[in-house]
């Protein structure tokens, strides 16, 4: 894939993830989960598998594993980011500041995956 490609679907990925987060969030306290993290990881690996069956059309095993590893590690370090209080001044709970570390995580371990899939 050309790198302009690339960069457009990490860019409109990056969108889908940030306005996904809320439509998660809402839907998790809509369906009286009470497990946040379960509805942002599974949301996020149906995004990722989308994400990886519709423009990267790899093999159906690579994009369901890679799909799972980049939803759960993404989510996590966003929420190891968010604990650092980096911006307090303009996000008192830090909850954006998760969001946008989700997201450009995401976009991060997938051109890894990428790059490593080219080896």
């Amino acid at each position: 894939m050309k790198l302009q490609n690339r960069f457009f679907a990490y860019i409109i990925l990056l969108v889908v993830y940030y306005f996904s987060t809320i439509l998660l969030m809402t839907l998790d306290s809509e369906l009286k989960i009470n497990h946040l993290f379960i509805t942002l990881g599974f949301g996020f690996t149906i995004i990722n598998l989308v994400y990886s069956f519709l423009i990267l059309k790899w093999t159906p095993l690579f994009n369901i594993v890679y799909s799972i590893i980049i939803a759960a590690v993404s989510l996590a370090l966003a929420l190891k980011f968010g604990d650092l209080h980096l911006f307090s001044n303009y996000d008192p709970y830090d909850i954006e500041t998760c969001i946008i570390a989700n997201a450009v995580f995401s976009v991060v371990f997938w051109e890894v995956a990428y790059q490593t899939k080219k080896i």
